[in-house]
């Protein structure tokens, strides 16, 4: 379990101090599909970094299954098994899909075994196995084989930036049923930030932040019926702010 004990995050802007994120305080629980939303600009990709230690808190802990790992990098919370996806996924000329997938997992791995990570993201492996993950690919195409990559990691928390962003409507038909796929299959945690009613649809949780503040944590049942409303009243208040 990922826990954030009254984290806070701040820049300096123009001479000035600029709070991002105030005093959050959350669980993400194991087995469990979070969905972090909110309005352009609450904070919610911050939060993500956050959590995956790119961003360092100004102030609070965070807590990984008991560790405290406030202090720790990039690097070691991915040994620990947290892992991030970004909104537009890196591309790399000379590296094929097999070899991207043995990376993620630490060594060699046979065609099978590699198959059965692009199966699982809906990839038909003797398509993918062998290409190069470059600009031949689709967004929706990096974006599942982002995905199998991570998987293959056997990470224990995934957290994905809009992954929604820049695909087209056929690629997030087949992001939804991916997720789907994962959440029904892997036991661990996943958190999703995104705008997506679809992708919020899938949630077990969904986080509502405006202003850097958790305005909301419930159930899709609890959220979706009053989103508009939700985010109506986050807007006033960042106004008033």
């Amino acid at each position: 379990m990922l826990e954030l004990v009254n984290v806070c995050f701040s820049v300096k802007e123009k001479g000035r101090t600029k709070d991002i994120l105030k005093n959050i305080n959350l669980k993400i629980e194991d087995d469990k599909f979070f969905v972090i939303t909110g309005p352009n600009g609450s904070g919610k990709s911050t939060l993500a970094k956050v959590i995956m230690g790119i961003n360092k808190v100004t102030s609070g802990k965070i807590l990984f299954n008991g560790e405290d790992i406030t202090d720790l990098g990039v690097t070691e919370r991915a040994k620990l098994g947290i892992s991030f996806a970004f909104q537009q996924p890196v591309r790399f000329k000379g590296i094929t899909v097999k070899r991207m997938i043995e990376l993620a997992t630490g060594g060699e791995i046979n065609v099978g075994d590699a198959c059965k990570y692009l199966a699982d993201v809906g990839l038909c492996a003797r398509d993918y196995i062998d290409r190069e993950v470059d600009t031949s690919l689709s967004g929706g195409e990096l974006k599942r084989i982002e995905i199998a990559s991570t998987v293959a990691r056997n990470s224990k928390l995934t957290v994905f930036d809009e992954p929604e962003a820049g695909i087209d409507l056929w690629s997030f038909n087949s992001l939804i049923k991916t997720f789907n796929n994962l959440k029904n299959k892997y036991k661990c945690g996943f958190v999703i930030i995104s705008h997506q009613e679809r992708i919020l649809d899938i949630a077990d949780q969904v986080i509502v932040i405006s202003n850097g503040e958790i305005k909301k944590i419930g159930s899709k049942a609890e959220i979706l019926p009053n989103l508009a409303e939700i985010y109506s009243a986050c807007s006033v208040l960042e106004e008033a702010n």
